[in-house]
């Protein structure tokens, strides 16, 4: 099971380094979720560590994002999109296609983040291009766990709290019928 990736643009004072005044500013950051109505409260807990309990965020837009794999880098603080080409044979039609995805991936500039790129994918078996590096305007990622988790961890807390939602509808829908039964009873 693979990761899914929310793209949460949020509103909120950041201060200027330049001027030294706070600003509105809207920027992009990247959560790991399940749903959007996670997604939105990751990031809402995830930005309130950065700002004091006056100060307030507003998350502008959440949406999937269309990234493959997420790649961090160590002492590089800003992140890339590379568009990958997977080049495969068609033995139908004798011709060449092409499969396209993006990788973020975490680099100091366009050269760092192509060379990233390649060290990425040096394990591939197929042929493959990189048509496209691009600074991207993600501000941070936050993947959902640290540590040793991982996504089957990820997926056994969900269908534990959903089975124990399903279990408390099943009880409160069978209190609903013994109160019903009770008053037609009397």
């Amino acid at each position: 099971m693979s990761a899914t990736w929310y793209e949460c643009k949020v509103k909120y004072r950041k201060l200027d380094e330049a001027s030294g005044t706070q600003k509105v500013k809207t920027e992009p950051f990247l959560v790991d979720a399940i749903s959007y109505t996670e997604a939105e409260g990751r990031i809402t807990e995830e930005m309130s560590v950065y700002l004091s309990d006056s100060e307030e965020i507003k998350i502008t837009n959440i949406k999937v994002a269309n990234y493959a794999e997420i790649h961090p880098f160590e002492n590089s603080d800003r992140w890339f999109k590379s568009k990958i080409s997977l080049i495969a044979f068609d033995e139908e039609s004798g011709k060449e296609r092409k499969t396209n995805q993006y990788l973020l991936i975490q680099a100091n500039d366009v050269k760092e983040a192509y060379e990233n790129t390649v060290s990425v994918m040096k394990d591939t078996m197929g042929e493959y291009t990189i048509p496209a590096v691009a600074e991207s305007p993600i501000m941070d990622v936050f993947p959902y766990f640290s540590g040793e988790e991982n996504e089957l961890d990820r997926l056994e807390r969900f269908n534990a709290l959903k089975d124990s939602v399903s279990v408390n509808l099943e009880m409160n829908e069978k209190l609903e019928m013994a109160d019903i039964l009770a008053t037609e009873e009397e």
